[in-house]
């Protein structure tokens, strides 16, 4: 498996809040609250010093170093926000999505399936795009899930009829 990546692709700012300067962040992580326990979010390759931030049902609402009026944060509308993965806290069993992607997908009896390419965030939960001779999307789910290792690079996956 290749390097991790130290930055993390992990929101877009989709629009400004008041006129103070504040941004409202879409974020890409499991929750808003996840962006709220970092001190520095980067834009651009710059780092901002996060001076607040409050979950506003399901965006975050941040008020970043030196954006500090509507202009400011005007100019930030439809960045995407990196987070630094040392600073995540990631639950126990956690994994970022990004250290996926690449993986190698093998059933449970070791026949490579291919490689994961896509992750789609889909209501019930998340579907996993695996390409290699064809393409394969699978539900993220235990039923089918067997393991995934991130430093390996594999995922070990059960198929079912129709898959």
């Amino acid at each position: 498996m290749t390097e991790k990546k130290r930055y993390l692709e992990a929101g877009r700012i989709v629009n400004t809040h008041g006129v103070r300067g504040e941004v409202k962040i879409q974020p890409w992580a499991d929750s808003p609250e996840f962006l709220r326990g970092f001190s520095r979010l980067y834009i651009d390759g710059r780092p901002y010093r996060l001076l607040s931030a409050r979950v506003h049902k399901s965006s975050v609402i941040a008020s970043l170093e030196d954006v500090d009026d509507v202009n400011a944060a005007m100019a930030l509308r439809d960045k995407t926000v990196f987070i630094d993965r040392r600073e995540a806290r990631l639950p126990e069993g956690g994994y970022f999505i990004q250290d996926l992607i690449g993986a190698k997908v093998v059933t449970e009896d070791g026949a490579e399936l291919g490689t994961l390419a896509e992750v789609l965030n889909m209501p019930a939960s998340d579907v996993y795009v695996v390409r290699g001779e064809r393409e394969i999307l699978i539900p993220a789910v235990p039923q089918f899930i067997i393991s995934r290792d991130i430093d390996e690079g594999v995922i070990t996956v059960r198929m079912m009829e129709g898959l």
